[in-house]
C-alpha cells in the first residue's frame, strides 16, 4: 500500500498503579511528553521521587507488555493506548501507604486573628463581597424570621396546659393520642417543646432526655413534640390492641 499515514491521538488517558499506593487512578497525558518528564507529573500522583522510579506498561487486560526504560524517548513511541496501566515501581525505601497516611502530613495553621488580617483569604473575599454571614441584609432577615418563627411557636404552647388530652400529628405516621405532660423549654434543643405521655408505647423515652428528667412515664410511653404537631381536645384513649394476648 502507498500513501498510508497513521494518525494518533495526541493524548491518551492510562491507568496508574505503584508499589507505594493501594488505590489505582487514571489520568490524561501528551503522547509528546517523553518518558523523563512523564515520571516529573507522575510524583505528584503517586509521591515517588521521578529519579527512584521504573515503568513497567501493562495492556487493558493487564498483560506485562514491557518496560518504559528510555527517559529520552516520548511517550507516544511506546505502544500505549486508552486504557492500559502503567505501574511504576519505587526504588527510593519508602513503604507502602507511607503517603496515603494524613496523619504523619505537617499542617500548617494559623490563628484566627492573624487569619482575619489576611486579604487573600476566603473570609477577606467574602466580606468583600458582602456573601454568606457578611450579607447583613440577608443575615437580619433570616435573624427576623427566627424570631418570628419563635414568637408563633411559643403563642402556640402558651395555649396548651399540662393534663390536657391531645392528638399528636407527626408526619408520616399515625396520629397519636395522649395527656400534655410538659411544656416549655429544654435543654436537649432550642425553642418551644411539649411533652407528651402517649396512651401506649409508642413514644421514645421515659419523660427524660440526656439525663434531664422533664415529666414521668413508663419507658417509650413518652416524646417531646413541637406545639404546632399537637391538637388539644377532648380525645378519649385509643385501644391499639398493643396488649391483646395471642
Amino acid at each position: 500500500m502507498e500513501g498510508v499515514t497513521v494518525f494518533s491521538a495526541p493524548n491518551v488517558f492510562v491507568r496508574l498503579t505503584s508499589t507505594l499506593n493501594t488505590y489505582e487512578v487514571q489520568k490524561k497525558f501528551a503522547r509528546s511528553l517523553t518518558i523523563a518528564e512523564f515520571k516529573c507529573k507522575l510524583e505528584l500522583v503517586v509521591g515517588s521521587p521521578a529519579a527512584c522510579m521504573e515503568l513497567e506498561l501493562y495492556g487493558p487486560d493487564d498483560q506485562l507488555v514491557m518496560k518504559l526504560d528510555k527517559d529520552e524517548a516520548l511517550l507516544g513511541s511506546y505502544p500505549i493506548d486508552d486504557g492500559c496501566r502503567i505501574h511504576v515501581i519505587d526504588r527510593s525505601g519508602a513503604k507502602m501507604g507511607e503517603y496515603e497516611d494524613l496523619s504523619k502530613v505537617e499542617k500548617y495553621e494559623i490563628s484566627d486573628e492573624l487569619y482575619g488580617k489576611r486579604s487573600d483569604s476566603v473570609r477577606a473575599f467574602l466580606k468583600r463581597n458582602k456573601l454568606g454571614k457578611f450579607d447583613e441584609d440577608k443575615e437580619a432577615k433570616k435573624d427576623a424570621e427566627e424570631d418570628q418563627k419563635e414568637a408563633s411557636e411559643r403563642a402556640l404552647a402558651e395555649a396548651i396546659t399540662v393534663g390536657a388530652r391531645c392528638e399528636v400529628a407527626l408526619p408520616g405516621q399515625p396520629k397519636k393520642r395522649g395527656t400534655v405532660m410538659y411544656v416549655g423549654h429544654t435543654e436537649f434543643k432550642a425553642g418551644s417543646w411539649i411533652g407528651v405521655k402517649y396512651d401506649e408505647p409508642l413514644g421514645k423515652n421515659d419523660g427524660s432526655v440526656s439525663g434531664k428528667r422533664y415529666f414521668e412515664c413508663l419507658p417509650k410511653y413518652g416524646a417531646f413534640v413541637k406545639p404546632h404537631q399537637v391538637t388539644v381536645g377532648d380525645f378519649p384513649e385509643e385501644d391499639y390492641g398493643l396488649d391483646d394476648e395471642m
